[in-house]
This record gives C-alpha cells, structure tokens and sequence, in this order.
C-alpha cells in the first residue's frame, strides 16, 4: 500500500511525554492508516473507514 500522499496527526489520546504515540491518516480514499509515531518508516496498519469509526467509537476505559 502506498501511504507516501498520506498526512499523518498525532492522536488525540497521545501524551506530551513521547511515550506510547499514535498516528493516524485518514486523508487517503478508502483507507485510515496507523502507525507509532516513534517509527514513522516502519509498518502502518490500515483499516476500512467503516470499521475505524467503530473502533473509536468505542468507550475508552482508564485504570
């Protein structure tokens, strides 16, 4: 897949300490991508838009 038009954010969910970051792309027709954003270069994860928008329409649960 050829992630190289995608523009990625960082998710909302991330902290501002550099730990465990998420981002994501959904400008791309068809396709929302993932990727952790400590290793940009590496391996994206890609979700039809349907079923990334039940993920996060899941509630979030905090310890």
């Amino acid at each position: 897949m050829d992630l190289t038009g995608a523009r990625w954010r960082k998710s909302t969910r991330s902290n501002a300490s550099g730990g465990n970051c998420l981002e994501v792309a959904d400008n791309l027709p068809g396709v929302v991508a993932v990727r952790d954003s400590k290793d940009p270069t590496g391996p994206a994860l890609a979700f039809a838009p349907a079923a990334w928008r039940a993920f996060v329409a899941q509630p979030t649960k905090h310890p």
